[in-house]
C-alpha cells in the first residue's frame, strides 16, 4: 500500500498559493485494509475515507468509465491493480493530475508543471468530454488564476464548446451548477468565470439571460464601455473588489438584466429596464437553484439601483420607502450589501472604477438618522398602534429631511 498527496494541495504547493486542504490517494489497499487501519467510510459514489486522527480524506485509486450523460453517468472500479498514473489520467486538468510521495518527489505523468510555468489550463484526456461539471470547474479555475496569468489552452476550450454543442451541460442538475457558480463568485476575479463559460457557448444554455445582454447597446455618455454584457462583467468585477461575498457579486452581476428586453428600436436607452429584469432574475435564480437570500437580494437590486444613484435627488419620503422596501431597519446587512451592489454598478464602467460614489455614504446616513429617533420616548409619550407608526415615520422624515438639506449645502 501506497499513499501520495494529489491535486490541489500538490499544484498550490508548487504554485506558492495558498492552500487550504490536502487530498490523498491510496494506490495498492481495498477497503478491508484501510477500515482494518481505523479509517471510517464516508464516500457514497466510490470508496472515500477519513483518516483516524487528522480525518482528512483518502480516496482508493479508481479508474472511471461512462455510462450516463452528465456528471452522474460513471461507474467506477476501486481494485488494488488500480495505478497512480491511472487515477491521475481520470482527472480534469494536467496541473490537477500531479502526485506527491512521502519524499517529497513530484509524480507528473501529464505536463502539470510544464502548464503550471506556461500558465495553462489543460485537460489530461480526451475523457474530460465526459463530464460536465468540468466546464464548471475549468471557468472557475481560470477565476481563481487570472491574476497569476492564466487562461485555458485553446485546444480544451474547443473540447468545451464541443461538449456545449452536443448538449452535455444539459444534463447538469442545478444543484451541482449552483455549487460551482458560488464558489466560483468567491474567487479573486469572478468576472473570468463567466467570461470563461460564454467562450465556450456554456453560458447560452446556464443563464441565458444573462448571455443575451452581450451586443445590447446602452448610451455612450453613461456607459463608455456601451456594451451591457461588458458592463455586467465589470460591475461584478468591482463588486469582487468591495465585497468578498458572493451574495453581493451575485447581485452586481445580474443587476440589468431588464435591458435584454428592450426592443433594438430604443437602444441605447432602456426605460424600464428596471421592473423587466424582475422576471428574469427569478427564472435565472430558479435555473441555478439559488438561494432565498441571493434572490431577494438580487431582486432589490434589479428593482431599486437607480433610486440609489439619484440618492441626492431623492425626496425623503421616498428615501424612508426605499429603506422599508428594503427591510433595512430589520435588516441592515441587507441595506449594506444593497448599497455595495449599486457602487458596483456605478464603478462598473469604463473609467469610473476608481471613481467615489458619495451616494453610499449618504444612504448609510439615511439609515442611521432613522435609527436614530428615540422609539422609547414616543412610546411613552403615549403613541401605541398605528399611531405610533405614524409618529415614528413623522420624526424618521425630520431627520432625513435635514440630512437632505445638509448635504444641500
Amino acid at each position: 500500500m501506497k499513499i501520495y498527496k494529489v491535486g490541489g494541495a500538490v499544484r498550490d504547493k508548487l504554485l506558492g498559493y495558498p492552500s487550504s486542504e490536502n487530498d490523498w490517494v491510496v494506490v495498492g489497499a481495498g477497503p478491508e485494509k484501510l477500515q482494518a487501519l481505523g479509517y471510517t467510510p464516508v464516500g457514497k459514489d466510490f470508496p472515500v475515507f477519513l483518516h483516524p486522527h487528522t480525518r482528512e480524506e483518502y480516496a482508493l485509486a479508481r479508474t472511471e468509465r461512462k455510462t450516463g450523460h452528465g456528471y452522474g453517468g460513471f461507474t467506477f472500479y476501486c481494485g488494488e491493480d488500480v495505478t497512480l498514473e491511472e487515477d491521475l489520467q481520470r482527472r480534469d486538468l494536467t496541473i490537477n493530475a500531479m502526485a506527491e510521495d512521502d519524499q517529497g518527489e513530484i509524480i507528473d505523468p501529464y505536463g502539470g508543471q510544464a502548464d503550471l510555468a506556461a500558465r495553462l489550463l489543460r485537460h489530461v484526456s480526451p475523457a474530460f468530454e465526459e463530464d460536465p461539471v468540468r466546464i464548471l470547474r475549468v471557468a472557475r479555475f481560470a477565476a481563481r488564476y487570472h491574476h497569476l496569468g492564466f487562461r485555458v489552452a485553446e485546444d480544451t476550450l474547443t473540447l468545451m464548446r464541443a461538449m456545449v454543442d452536443k448538449g452535455e451541460v444539459d444534463y447538469l442538475v442545478k444543484e451541482r451548477v449552483w455549487k460551482e457558480t458560488e464558489r466560483a463568485l468567491g474567487e479573486r476575479s469572478p468576472q473570468i468565470f463567466v467570461q470563461v463559460l460564454r467562450d465556450c457557448g456554456a453560458l447560452a444554455r446556464l443563464m441565458p439571460e444573462l448571455d443575451r445582454l452581450f451586443g445590447v447597446l446602452q448610451r455612450p455618455e453613461y456607459h463608455p464601455e456601451v456594451d451591457t454584457g461588458i458592463h455586467s462583467l465589470m460591475s461584478l468585477a468591482a463588486a469582487a473588489r468591495l465585497s468578498p461575498t458572493p451574495l453581493v457579486r451575485f447581485a452586481a452581476l445580474i443587476h440589468d438584466l431588464g435591458k435584454g428586453l428592450t426592443p433594438e428600436a430604443e437602444w441605447p436607452r432602456h426605460i424600464a429596464h428596471e421592473v423587466r429584469s424582475l422576471p428574469l432574475v427569478e427564472s435565472l435564480c430558479d435555473r441555478l437553484g439559488a438561494p432565498k437570500e441571493f434572490r431577494e437580494l438580487s431582486m432589490k437590486v434589479a428593482e431599486f439601483h437607480t433610486h440609489a444613484h439619484r440618492a441626492f435627488e431623492l425626496r425623503p419620503t421616498t428615501l424612508l420607502q426605499l429603506l422599508k422596501q428594503l427591510d433595512a431597519f430589520r435588516r441592515p446587512q441587507r441595506w449594506e450589501d444593497f448599497i455595495l451592489c449599486c457602487e458596483a454598478d456605478s464603478r462598473g464602467r469604463t473609467g469610473f472604477e476608481d471613481r467615489d460614489y458619495p451616494q453610499s455614504n449618504y444612504l448609510r446616513q439615511a439609515l442611521n438618522e432613522c435609527k436614530s429617533v428615540d422609539q422609547k420616548a414616543i412610546a411613552a409619550a403615549g403613541f401605541t398602534g398605528l399611531d405610533f407608526g405614524k409618529e415614528l415615520d413623522r420624526q424618521r422624515l425630520q431627520r432625513l429631511e435635514a440630512l437632505k438639506s445638509q448635504t444641500n449645502h
